[in-house]
């Protein structure tokens, strides 16, 4: 049903509605309810509502009362959905979030819900009332569009793109409209639809075993008929349903074969409904725990006894996940939903598997590379209660009815944040606080844990559970630092692969088992520079320099994907002979092909795993030993276990190293330990080779003897008595605009208003590395302050006002104010 805008009401006993709209705004928006809606509409129900001129969108209800708001409200246009699309506890988790991470309501929509939930307002072209059908005025183009419209009342920009096989439409249809000829309609659709199959079953005829057998002679005089009659009725005995493709398939039969026997009365087709959501026929056992296994099972359950989530830190290889495995089993027999978190869905394939053959159909996985009619479907099961999860932080916002239990895997990986857009929360808390508010039991789980997590352990705030042996008790790898200036025995000095390293390699290649090589860069060359005057190529849209891709011959900024062919000539003076300088996983795999000729070699980073399915075949062939060495970028380090790998190669960890970060020693140690975990996963030893130029680092030693309790207590030290997080909340203030002098004048200003009531609690502003990304100019501040909830409500508070200070003022209205609450 649908109302104009113009139709309002205005009685006292009016009901209006608080709308979630998919915009960042500062508040909901008041609509009112029309009289034929009240009784129907609940919290969480999707309706159609205009805002601004002609643009409708499918809007949240947030909260129905009857108050009425200072301005004269438009009225609800329709309702969506029956039943209502979030839960309560959805909803007070989008507003959790929205407060906690300084966003919008409508930015934390947009991140929560499949895109086919997120109603669009599309243009319907029709034809114009003042057409009076002469078409000698239109050229071909307009001609088709016209002539489509005199047979379709309407048609979306979607239908004329297909009708003139061109994406540009615009020309045309500004040209026909601008002439009266047509003119654009508004209206809502609903992308969502559901998944049909062609099916094909007995028809009315032929329904009862009698009229079954009779089919036999109708088909008497057909060995092609006969051969699919019988195949049908033995397939049909273990089958729901058939498909009709399924049925040619497997008897060879052409499909005028069956439409024949359609026309006998003895079969008919019919459309069936069928999920997206695959699942596994069987199920399989999780087999016995260890001792170790058994221990850490109890230390969780003593957490959970008290009211706390546990923090499991067990060395890799330790076994975590069947612990994980037995608390999931025992909340789905208890009819509870479980939520299991992985940092990179797509890097995790190996304990999705191993997850579906023990709980079957019972979980799901839900991630980014699904399409979004299987995105929509997840969302359904999951809102009928009956679903488990595995996915990453983007599951975390499904509609969880009877949640019992949340599991956040390698919880201290980087890829929990949410750096653009907004909201920009972190995965891992925002699971910690969903537990809390459905009274879910909760598990973190890491080799290395986050100093976060660490600390709040130490404080009695989790319960710690310790995982210190090997499953099976394998011996943890070995591992060797290797000099980076290391020459061979003809004093030969190689940039890339240090003589350690290649005579490993070799080694573990002869023994028959396979090698990682870690090398936290992609593309060939990070620089393309000139020797003569050192020019370096640069994005023009970022402050970075542009990456060499060989494989493409192309140069690509990994920033904003800003990509053009290399220059044949400097462009400041002429050089021909332009150089290169780095290494990234590209020009580790060029290289290896010099060394070592015979192995086979793949490579796993962003290039070569972007397809749905790229990064699942590369595993699999790695997997059954089709490939000797695999080169990747931080890929390699997550989520893999492989029986065959003898050896891990770390290229470069002064990169790590010396990245400009306060964590940068914590990321470092917990990539190269993660990685090195790789080795020796099954019945041998394996071997680690770090090459590095300051090989008596502390965090190498650390690395080396693979104590995590020396480094987190020196990292615990250092980060305490600088005041970095964990020991001070931190926000960051970012400002962007186009240009220079109006970001500079900006943050100056808003610096100022900040500086009186913050002090020396703020830092800067001032230009961070990378100054221009994206065409913005960037200007930094930074909010230090001690942990506690009312200085965290304060500082945010006047970070608000001092950015809607900003937004008033003439001049600088442009300037876009960014803010991240417990960033990097």
């Amino acid at each position: 049903m649908t109302r104009t805008a113009s139709d309002d009401t205005t009685d006292r006993g009016t009901v209006y509605a608080d709308v979630i709209l998919p915009l960042s705004l500062a508040r909901t928006y008041t609509y009112a309810v029309p009289e034929e809606f009240v009784g129907q509409l609940r919290e969480g129900q999707r309706v159609e509502v205009q805002f601004s001129k002609n643009k409708h969108y499918a809007g949240i209800i947030r909260r129905m009362h009857g108050k009425q708001p200072n301005f004269k409200t438009k009225p609800i246009l329709s309702v969506i959905d029956l039943e209502p699309l979030l839960t309560i506890r959805q909803l007070e988790l989008w507003d959790w979030m929205a407060e906690y991470y300084c966003c919008t309501l409508g930015e934390v929509m947009t991140a929560g819900l499949p895109s086919h939930l997120k109603m669009a307002s599309e243009t319907i072209i029709t034809l114009g009332p003042m057409f009076s059908d002469d078409v000698t005025q239109l050229d071909e183009d307009e001609y088709l569009v016209v002539e489509a419209l005199t047979l379709q009342s309407e048609l979306s920009l979607k239908n004329i793109r297909d009708i003139l096989q061109r994406k540009t439409v615009y020309p045309v249809i500004r040209s026909l409209l601008d002439r009266h000829v047509i003119f654009p309609k508004e209206e809502m659709t609903d992308r969502y639809k559901a998944l049909e199959v062609k099916c094909v079953r007995f028809s009315p005829q032929c329904r009862t075993e009698a009229e079954r057998i009779a089919a036999f002679d109708k088909v008497s005089r057909s060995e092609k008929q006969t051969a699919v009659l019988l195949e049908f009725m033995q397939y049909s005995r273990t089958q729901p349903y058939v498909r009709r493709t399924d049925l040619s398939k497997r008897t060879g039969a052409s499909d005028a074969v069956i439409k024949a026997m359609v026309k006998k009365e003895i079969f008919e087709f019919y459309d069936r409904e069928i999920s997206r959501i695959g699942g596994e026929e069987a199920t399989a056992e999780a087999g016995e725990l260890s001792a170790q296994q058994r221990e850490a099972l109890g230390g969780v359950r003593r957490c959970h006894e008290l009211g706390k989530p546990a923090l499991i830190h067990g060395v890799t290889s330790s076994g975590k996940t069947r612990v994980y495995l037995e608390l999931m089993q025992e909340a789905i027999a208890a009819d509870q939903q479980v939520l299991y978190l992985l940092p990179e869905i797509a890097l995790t394939g190996q304990i999705i598997k191993r997850l579906q053959r023990v709980l079957g159909d019972r979980i799901m996985v839900y991630h980014s590379r699904l399409n979004n009619m299987e995105r929509v479907e997840i969302w359904k099961a999951v809102l009928s209660g009956k679903t488990s999860v595995v996915g990453p932080r983007s599951a975390l916002f499904l509609p969880f009815t009877n949640l019992g239990l949340v599991v956040v895997d390698e919880e201290h990986d980087p890829s929990f944040k949410q750096h653009d857009p907004s909201p920009r929360y972190n995965g891992r808390d925002v699971a910690m606080y969903l537990a809390h508010q459905h009274g879910a039991r909760a598990i973190l789980g890491s080799a290395t844990p986050s100093l976060e997590s660490w600390e709040n352990a130490a404080a009695g705030k989790y319960g710690l559970v310790r995982m210190t042996e090997r499953f099976g008790g394998i011996a943890p790898p070995e591992v060797v630092i290797a000099d980076s200036r290391e020459t061979d025995e003809k004093g030969m000095h190689h940039p890339f692969f240090t003589p350690t390293l290649l005579a490993e390699m070799r080694r573990t290649i002869e023994r028959g088992e396979q090698v990682i090589l870690f090398q936290n860069r992609r593309g060939f060359a990070p620089v393309y520079f000139c020797p003569t005057c050192e020019y370096t190529v640069q994005c023009v849209n970022c402050d970075v320099s542009l990456t060499y891709h060989k494989y493409q011959h192309r140069l690509r900024c990994h920033c904003c994907g800003y990509v053009t062919a290399p220059p044949e000539s400097c462009p400041a003076c002429g050089e021909l002979q332009l150089k290169l300088s780095g290494t990234g996983t590209e020009k580790i795999e060029d290289e290896l092909k010099i060394f070592l000729p015979d192995a086979r070699i793949a490579r796993m980073d962003l290039d070569t795993t972007r397809g749905k399915h790229a990064l699942g075949k590369l595993i699999e062939k790695f997997e059954v030993g089709e490939l000797d060495i695999l080169v990747g970028t931080q890929m390699v380090t997550k989520g893999l276990d492989f029986e065959r790998v003898g050896l891990v190669g770390v290229i470069s960890a002064d990169q790590l190293l010396r990245f400009p970060d306060f964590r940068a020693d914590e990321r470092a140690f917990q990539l190269m330990l993660q990685v090195a975990g790789r080795a020796g996963r099954r019945d041998r030893r394996g071997k680690v080779v770090i090459q590095a130029h300051e090989g008596n680092h502390p965090v190498l030693t650390d690395v080396l003897a693979a104590d995590y309790d020396n480094f987190i207590q020196r990292e615990a030290g250092h980060r305490s008595g600088l005041h970095f997080p964990p020991y001070r909340k931190m926000i960051r203030i970012q400002l962007r605009h186009t240009r220079r002098n109006t970001v500079e004048e900006a943050a100056k200003l808003m610096g100022t208003w900040l500086a009186h009531s913050l002090g020396d609690r703020l830092e800067g502003p001032f230009e961070p590395s990378v100054a221009r990304l994206r065409t913005y100019y960037l200007q930094d501040m930074v909010v230090r302050f001690p942990p506690s909830a009312g200085e965290m409500r304060r500082v945010k508070d006047l970070l608000r006002r001092a950015t809607d200070k900003l937004g008033q003022t003439q001049g600088l209205t442009g300037v876009r104010v960014v803010i991240d609450v417990d960033p990097y």
